[in-house]
């Protein structure tokens, strides 16, 4: 199996460390990744200036770009060969509910997912600050993931899974549940300071999050009751229940 891997903390992130290590039990790995933290850049494509891939290593680069950059290089440019499947991450942080449409490590999955290759999120559903600690200790959590998910008899069409582990020890996890995105409420995630010359400026992160439910199937829940998250996303963001309704709202000219 050939497995390229990505994220978007950047080359020397210990998620993307964890990550290698297990997917080389499973094959011949790939890495091109961003050459800082690219976090929540999302689907962007840096179109302003040439990129660089630098390769430091066999099999491995660095690109100053995003991680959507990232995988464009290495698929249509960097490997030999195309790869079996796209790994993204391991997140340092979760990746649930609307995190998705910010985070650069789903992004990076769906480059592979839109070129044609079927891809995997991973992220720690954990504070930032703790997650290097505990990364080590899921080598093997992720490992069982990756080898299940990878020899799915038909692996899902247009369709990448997004992955969330816990933020406790390994031997305390209680699961796996299929999942679906919940719905975050964000307050005061936006900071205003002065900079030094006394204009106004504004810091974006921080502040709080709630959630607005607590379905036993949502990616919240099964973190918050110990199990591993996986959440079937595809690229059509067509409302479909709103399409079979037209007849109650459409009317052509």
């Amino acid at each position: 199996m050939r497995l390229l891997l990505s994220n978007d903390d950047g080359i020397l992130a210990r998620g993307l460390a964890a990550l290698e290590r297990a997917a080389e039990r499973l094959g011949e790995v790939y890495v091109v990744a961003p050459d800082r933290e690219q976090s929540a850049t999302s689907h962007s494509l840096t179109m302003h200036h040439p990129l660089r891939p630098v390769q430091i290593a066999e099999r491995r680069w660095q690109v100053d770009g995003t991680p959507t950059d990232c995988v464009m290089l290495a698929l249509e440019a960097l490997l030999p060969e195309r790869p079996d499947f796209v790994l993204s991450g391991v997140n340092h942080g979760p990746n649930m509910g609307e995190d998705v449409l910010y985070s650069g490590t789903v992004a990076a999955a769906m480059e592979g997912l839109a070129l044609g290759v079927p891809a995997i999120a991973l992220s720690y559903a954990g504070s930032v600050l703790r997650a290097d600690a505990l990364l080590d200790d899921h080598a093997g959590t992720i490992e069982q993931i990756l080898r299940h998910l990878t020899s799915l008899p038909a692996f899902p069409e247009h369709t990448l899974f997004n992955v969330n582990i816990p933020p406790i020890a390994a031997d305390q996890v209680q699961g796996v549940r299929l999942t679906r995105l919940g719905r975050r409420a964000y307050s005061d995630s936006l900071t205003k300071m002065t900079d030094p010359w006394g204009r106004p400026i504004y810091w974006i992160g921080g502040g709080s999050v709630s959630w607005k439910d607590s379905a036993i199937d949502s990616d919240f829940q099964a973190i918050n009751d110990g199990f591993v998250s996986v959440t079937p996303l595809h690229l059509d963001l067509t409302h479909r229940d709103i399409l079979d309704r037209a007849e109650q709202w459409w009317r052509p000219l």
